[in-house]
């Protein structure tokens, strides 16, 4: 009785990892380029998106993008003029570096001055 129970035990596990495999990726997380008010670039693997509307959005880049800190980079933009996590790449002024975005996670909103 205990090998049918193994044997029926590790088919589950087979057929559950295979529908995961199978199973529909999120979209990705875009921002529309015209709410975008500014970025920030605390290190060479991090940009920090600050909205119109306040919310601050994160972008942890797919490995270290040398010069980015010190240089600002630029993107090309997708219809409807959107820049999408997982999906893109910048490319970085003077030293021409090209880097992946990886996913746009919800940052923390800066706390106004005075009212700490």
């Amino acid at each position: 009785m205990k090998p049918l129970l193994l044997a029926t035990a590790m088919i589950f596990g087979m057929v559950s990892a295979a529908q995961a495999l199978d199973a529909p990726k999120p979209a990705p997380k875009c921002l529309r380029t015209m709410n975008i008010r500014d970025t920030k670039t605390p290190d060479d693997k991090t940009i920090i998106f600050h909205m119109n509307n306040g919310d601050v959005w994160r972008n942890d880049l797919h490995g270290t993008c040398s010069g980015l800190t010190f240089n600002g980079f630029r993107y090309d933009v997708t219809p409807p003029d959107e820049i999408c996590g997982n999906q893109q790449i910048i490319h970085v002024l003077r030293t021409h570096a090209v880097c992946s975005l990886g996913a746009f996670s919800a940052a923390a909103k800066p706390v106004p001055a005075g009212h700490m």
